[in-house]
């Protein structure tokens, strides 16, 4: 007999904060709140101990890594009566069949310079079982859908789309970063998030005073940047979530001229500051932020400079963004895509 319907897969907690981490930890602290009987299971290397605690994890195993998901868990969960396992960071077991995996892009197929040779070996081979043998696909947007549905030949009955949501401390902060007026930009770890463009963009501005604040690990995620030596430019390194809410909201406008997407949680953030969101109109932009954000062509470095132009000089656009951000951003909350998630959950407990 199955002492849990429902597990979750939580070697998320072992690995670094990235965006596909974020998404996990965060619809796992939702879904456990609406269903507090779920069970989170994790090998014993974690990194995110709070939130192991807050979920309540069940170390098992004595392995980590890929060995402890594709041998020690399947076996664990097959002693357990074998229940449905949630994968929500895009790896899971392959000869464990009773599973639901989110699958949140295929930037590793679409832009295979920004990942590690390793990870793209791994899933190359992986991920193409993975779906097949899963029961149900989950992914954040429409973009994803399809391109998951394209790539894989799979059908589209088998993805169900899920939006990310956006945690209640992202709100206008009263403490407002005001020191300089300043453009902010967040950055992850690859070339596809083009701040190469938006840097040459911006020092195409002819405001000496005005600013650009650059969130991100500077070693590793502008490593395909030249040297920077211009004052106006600052690298700020990681910041606490507190920090980013302050900058968010004391930002003239927070600017996104990523290639490629599946989904976006940044853009949703500055949104809920209260910070005009300038973006690119490219894969998933546009369908996650709609009408409440200014687009630009991400190839074209005179776009870029010419929207951030616009939206400098005019206050009244800047405002028009602002209420179009934080309207539309209502639309997205962490307990509706868990609550989403245990539609998808039930619909398959009950095949």
């Amino acid at each position: 007999m199955k002492s849990y319907e429902i597990v979750i897969n939580a070697r998320f907690l072992t690995q670094k904060l990235t965006g596909v981490q974020r998404y996990a930890i965060e619809i796992s602290k939702s879904l456990k709140q609406l269903k507090p009987k779920i069970k989170f299971l994790a090998p014993r290397n974690i990194l995110h101990v709070d939130v192991a605690k807050e979920l309540g994890i069940e170390v098992i195993g004595n392995s980590t890594g890929y060995f402890w998901e594709q041998i020690e868990l399947p076996l664990y969960l097959k002693s357990i009566g074998s229940p449905l396992l949630f994968n929500p960071a895009n790896m899971a077991p392959i000869f464990y069949r009773n599973k639901i995996v989110s699958l949140h892009d295929i930037a590793f197929v679409k832009y295979p310079s920004g990942f590690d040779w390793r990870f793209r070996f791994v899933y190359k081979v992986l991920i193409p079982i993975i779906l097949k043998t899963s029961n149900k696909i989950i992914t954040v947007s429409q973009f994803s859908k399809k391109e998951i549905i394209d790539y894989y030949a799979l059908s589209t009955d088998k993805i169900a789309v899920i939006n990310g949501g956006i945690d209640e401390k992202f709100h206008t902060s009263l403490n407002k970063h005001t020191e300089k007026e300043y453009f902010l930009g967040v950055s992850s770890l690859d070339a596809r998030k083009n701040f190469k463009g938006l840097i040459e963009a911006f020092l195409k501005l002819n405001h000496p005073s005005i600013k650009l604040y650059i969130i991100g690990d500077k070693n590793n995620a502008f490593k395909h940047i030249d040297v920077i030596t211009d004052e106006r430019i600052k690298f700020l390194g990681r910041v606490t979530d507190e920090e980013l809410i302050s900058y968010y909201s004391g930002a003239l406008a927070f600017i996104y001229p990523s290639f490629y997407e599946g989904f976006g949680l940044p853009l949703l953030e500055a949104m809920a500051c209260g910070t005009p969101v300038i973006t690119s109109n490219l894969s998933s932009m546009p369908e996650v932020c709609g009408d409440a954000a200014m687009y630009v062509d991400p190839y074209d470095v005179e776009d870029i400079a010419n929207k951030l132009q616009i939206v400098l000089e005019d206050e009244v656009l800047q405002r028009v963004l602002i209420d179009k951000g934080l309207i539309h951003v209502q639309k997205f909350s962490w307990e509706k895509a868990s609550t989403e998630h245990l539609v998808v959950f039930n619909k398959v407990l009950n095949q």
